[in-house]
């Protein structure tokens, strides 16, 4: 080492110049001296070695000091570059999905912890492809939501929920005798002519929250009970990105399961709403739901027949985390409806199972999967799958807007395939379809949703069918469309 050497040296030139140490007053031995050059070489020894050991943590150091300058810098930022952390752009991608329209309405924090919500949804739309061509086909839908604290009792929480809606115009609906309808965000009422505006309160109901082991801040698991009238597919069936037709897809067979809805299953009155009973036990802590509900159907949905509440479903989920750390939710459920319509009008039995699932597979890539089975009942179709998902556009700098991408199989059940050239369920003495079903009828959409100011979007939208209604020589159908939605 460097300053070993220089320290012999001068013991080479303090044992040179020993007949003038000789004249000093104490003279120093020869052994003293090399003893103190050896302690002084151990010394320096010793802080070279501390030094090669620190050097590390100072690298470590101004690692950190340079990564903390980079988060600082990316924060500051509201756009999203390639060569920021990966933490960064991980907390932007959550605080879009925060500030995103997930229902299709801001709710706003109101005094007194009430919560308001508003949209306001209009669509225009043209079907192509079809020999009954028709006219482009204009609509519009509004939505206003009002939850209000309903008063504590000990450690349990009540809340109301209120939901009024209004709109006008059609839509496409379905295109011939296809299960999927292209246009899910119409509301009219049926026989009502379009130049009436439709309104009501679709949706009251009170949920009690009652905690396990403290309050419901601090409680690990809780239970939910809810009362009143509701949208069943608010609580079952629900995915992060195929659940909400003013935002994502509106073809009615990607927005739910398509034997529950557009099947019929469910049972709704026509706005999409039954009375009902809800019960839940949640896991806070580790993620994961039970739920169970009994809803009435039929003329019983609009408050006109008995309390049978014959549809019942029951639902498992789980939110776990995959994909680096990526959230998705995962549900199965099944489900009875003892006073379903069968494909010949007639009133019977009907079961089925389910899932619906949604994942992050990156930080702005969100994937969904539906799959519905018809245990019992004559049902048109029997097995429904769909498939897709959703790309954040903060991939090419803007985070607000969303490219979608929805397909859909739907197989003609056994049954129906039998019968169907020679259904007539008019009585007319001439079959209704005048074809065979023997083929899966096919969906596919795709959007684009453009964020043009803070609570206006636009999103354009493109969709097909193929084989409508099953038939195997049916003209494709493709449908165009343009959907503005406001939230406020």
């Amino acid at each position: 080492m460097r300053a070993r050497s220089v320290i012999s040296v001068a013991a080479i030139g303090l044992l040179a110049a020993s007949p003038v140490l000789a004249a000093a007053p104490k003279e120093p031995g020869t052994a003293e001296l090399l003893a103190e050059i050896r302690r002084l070489a151990s010394r320096v020894e010793e802080l070279e070695r501390a030094k090669t050991a620190q050097a590390p943590i100072e690298q470590r150091i101004e690692k950190l000091e340079n990564h903390n300058a980079a988060m600082e810098k990316a924060m500051d930022q509201d756009t999203i570059s390639e060569t920021e952390p990966q933490i960064a752009a991980r907390l932007k991608a959550a605080e879009n999905d925060i500030l995103s329209y997930k229902k299709g309405s801001k709710t706003i924090d109101v005094l007194g912890g009430i919560k308001v919500g508003a949209g306001m949804t209009v669509v225009g739309q043209n079907l192509i492809g079809q020999s009954q061509e028709k006219d482009g086909q204009l609509n519009w839908r509004g939505d206003v939501t009002l939850t209000i604290p309903a008063g504590t009792v000990g450690d349990n929480r009540g809340t109301i929920f209120t939901h009024l809606r209004m709109g006008q115009g059609r839509g496409l609906s379905n295109v011939s005798n296809s299960l999927a309808s292209v246009n899910g965000t119409a509301f009219q009422r049926s026989g009502a002519d379009n130049t009436d505006a439709a309104i009501g309160l679709v949706e009251a109901w009170y949920q009690l929250d009652v905690p396990f082991g403290g309050d419901m801040k601090t409680a690990k698991h809780h239970m939910e009970i809810t009362a009143g009238k509701m949208d069943p597919f608010g609580f079952f069936d629900k995915n992060a990105v195929a659940n909400d037709e003013t935002i994502y897809f509106m073809n009615s067979t990607l927005v739910h399961n398509a034997l529950l809805d557009a099947g019929g299953d469910v049972g709704v009155d026509p706005f999409g709403f039954s009375p009902g009973l809800r019960l839940a036990y949640v896991s806070d802590a580790d993620k994961w739901k039970v739920q169970a509900a009994v809803f009435e159907t039929g003329t019983g949905a609009s408050f006109q027949g008995s309390n049978e509440f014959p549809f019942r479903i029951v639902q498992a989920e789980t939110t776990e985390r995959f994909f680096d750390g990526l959230e998705g939710t995962y549900r199965v459920y099944g489900w009875t409806n003892d006073r379903a319509t069968d494909f010949d009008n007639k009133r019977g039995r009907h079961a089925g199972v389910g899932l619906s699932l949604d994942q992050k597979v990156d930080d702005y890539v969100t994937l969904f999967g539906r799959y519905g089975y018809q245990l019992k009942g004559k049902t048109r179709f029997d097995q429904s799958v769909s498939a897709g998902g959703e790309v954040n556009g903060s991939y090419w700098g803007r985070g607000a807007d969303g490219l979608g991408l929805g397909l859909v199989a739907n197989h003609v059940s056994k049954t129906y395939r039998d019968k169907s050239a020679r259904l007539d369920n008019d009585n007319d003495g001439t079959p209704d379809l005048g074809y065979k079903a023997t083929a899966f009828e096919q969906s596919a959409e795709l959007y684009y949703r453009y964020r043009v100011m803070p609570r206006f979007d636009l999103t354009p939208d493109f969709q097909l069918i193929r084989h409508p209604g099953g038939n195997p020589s049916g003209e494709v159908a493709y449908a165009l469309g343009l959907r503005g939605q406001l939230t406020y």
